[in-house]
């Protein structure tokens, strides 16, 4: 168990000290579960009335909110972002690996770092490089000629095909897969031939990927994911995409090909994107939304119909379906209309 004085925790955190320094914090917790020992956060007012009732021996909150706290607190500027930070320092998570298994296959000419960590039945292929203190889970497979930079984590089971560039601290969720074949073919009276897949994936630093997340490599040229994005869980990247620094991704968004994407961008879970376009930096794209059309304006965007009564949206759906006769009546009114 992790333990850290308050005073410690606050100097690390650049944070305002309001009484006892000594207390020992061991953990993190939410305002209504937390417990002696752990320290929690407020970061919205509208919780405020939870305060009362918190039995946490501190909290990290806002200079506004310290008059309605009855214990020690840490006072800052932005209680969620210094949450995060607090969060990494008393994170209990273990490592994917410790040490180099038995059980895990290593091309006698793949260049390890120093500690570097594989766990059991990995298989690390000829010409793999991997940085210092590059850690990878039970069950991976890291294909011919890949790199992954230093500080990168892979948990169990990720599948890293050949040629696949990674960049410095980077972290994989468990199953992914990067670098398998795009979506290529040609059509030949009826009959599908494949389209060998020749360019790469290449990613980024501080690149965090979820569970089960697919990214195709390039047809010719590479797929590329920038600085800092973030992906979750079960998302489909399609070959030759670009996916600019700091974008975040939400679970199961779906990419066709060859889109780019620009730099500070958020989309949403469930999102599908056209492919072949492109879409501007600072681009917020709403929950399930269906992009068709490039963007050029940073900005909100969403579509879809909300959900409604099965009945409500029969007549809604009706409606939709029907809107080309309505559209043409409209005009036939208005032309009429006028010239009267």
């Amino acid at each position: 168990m992790l333990s850290i004085r308050l005073a410690d925790l606050a100097q690390q955190l650049d944070a305002e000290l309001h009484g006892d320094g000594d207390i020992v914090i061991t953990g993190v917790a939410s305002m209504s579960s937390a417990q002696s020992g752990q320290i929690t956060f407020l970061s919205d007012s509208r919780y405020r009335e939870g305060l009362a009732s918190c039995q946490a021996s501190a909290i990290v909150l806002a200079e506004a909110e310290l008059p309605y706290w009855h214990s020690a607190a840490l006072v800052v500027k932005n209680p969620y972002l210094t949450y995060a930070r607090m969060a990494q320092i008393l994170d209990t998570t273990p490592a994917p690996a410790q040490d180099i298994a038995p059980s895990a296959v290593i091309s006698p000419d793949a260049k390890l770092g120093k500690h570097v960590s594989i766990g059991a039945n990995a298989v690390i292929e000829s010409g793999v490089e991997l940085g210092d203190n590059v850690i990878v889970g039970a069950g991976c497979f890291i294909g011919k000629n890949s790199r992954l930079g230093a500080g990168t984590r892979l948990w169990a089971n990720v599948s890293i095909y050949h040629e696949v560039i990674i960049g410095e601290r980077c972290l994989v969720q468990a199953n992914t897969v990067i670098g398998s074949d795009g979506f290529g073919y040609a059509n030949e009276r009826g009959q599908w031939i494949k389209i060998p897949q020749l360019g790469t994936v290449r990613i980024g630093n501080n690149v965090e990927i979820g569970a089960s997340t697919t990214i195709d490599r390039g047809a010719l040229d590479d797929t590329i994911i920038g600085d800092g994005v973030i992906i979750d869980n079960q998302c489909h990247v399609a070959h030759n995409d670009e996916i600019g620094d700091h974008t975040a991704v939400g679970g199961g968004v779906i990419m066709a090909g060859s889109l780019k994407i620009g730099r500070y961008c958020q989309i949403a879970g469930a999102s599908v994107i056209n492919g072949h376009m492109e879409i501007c930096d600072k681009v917020v794209i709403t929950g399930m939304g269906m992009v068709m059309r490039p963007i050029t304006e940073p900005g909100i965007y969403s579509s879809g119909i909300p959900l409604q009564p099965n009945k409500v949206w029969r007549k809604t759906a009706a409606l939709v379906m029907n809107i080309n006769d309505i559209s043409k009546r409209l005009k036939a009114v208005e032309r009429k209309v006028d010239k009267d």
